[in-house]
């Protein structure tokens, strides 16, 4: 995934190069903010593997900005230049002093691995039910899961539709066990590891938190490790 700290940084920092010269219609803002945009997006694209457009939406045809000789583009706090967002534009110079948001799409291209076929909620993901494509990573949120080590061998978490690009929120471990299954449970402490067994309390996916109850009635979380032992620290 992109660095987005670095990517504010630098829309922090080409925000401060506003945009002065003639007086600035509002008509002229959109091509404000695409020049604005295409800049940041250009020095972005040199530390991203990925292939990076944006479009610019129009400001509500109600509002009646004055005319401003200085125009200052910036990023408003929470947005992030992925996907559908906003580009604040405001008057620095002017008559009167505005300040805007200016609907914008930004589109990340680059590989990812797209469903062969439709899979069923709970099906094993195989080599063969995705192939490499490009596609845009910011069309959601959920990060796109580029290394098939990543995808191979894990769990539809719903059902998938052939088309779709894998992403982080639709794969998970298969479990290596069942709630209410015997399981062999390593704790260890300063200086020592104890090897017993308790009772799931839940099923146990491979790297999941999980809480088991011990033989004394005690009850402990720890983290499954890939051959089904909870590893538990006290």
């Amino acid at each position: 995934m992109p660095s987005f700290p670095f990517i504010r940084s630098l829309a922090a920092a080409l925000g401060c190069m506003a945009l002065a010269g003639p007086a600035l219609a509002q008509e002229d803002l959109g091509s404000v903010g695409q020049r604005w945009l295409n800049d940041v997006l250009q020095a972005q694209s040199a530390t991203l593997p990925l292939r990076m457009e944006v479009s610019v939406g129009v400001l509500d045809p109600r509002l009646r900005l004055a005319p401003c000789n200085h125009v200052e583009p910036y990023l408003p706090t929470g947005a992030r230049l992925w996907g559908r967002t906003r580009l604040g534009l405001r008057c620095m110079d002017g008559a009167t002093r505005w300040n805007v948001f200016l609907p914008i799409t930004v589109k990340a291209f680059g590989p990812a691995w797209v469903l062969a076929g439709n899979v069923a909620s709970g099906a094993v993901l195989t080599e063969q039910d995705a192939v490499e494509a490009e596609v845009d990573w910011a069309a959601e949120t959920a990060p796109v899961v580029a290394n098939p080590q990543a995808w191979v061998g894990q769990v539809a978490a719903r059902h998938l539709v052939a088309g779709q690009a894998l992403r982080q929120n639709m794969v998970r471990p298969p479990e290596v066990f069942r709630a209410g299954t015997s399981v062999r449970v390593v704790v260890q402490g300063p200086g020592y590891s104890v090897t017993s067994s308790g009772q799931a309390m839940s099923a146990g996916a491979v790297g999941q938190n999980v809480r088991i109850r011990m033989a004394n009635g005690r009850v402990i979380a720890g983290i499954v490790s890939d051959d089904g032992t909870v590893e538990a620290a006290l």
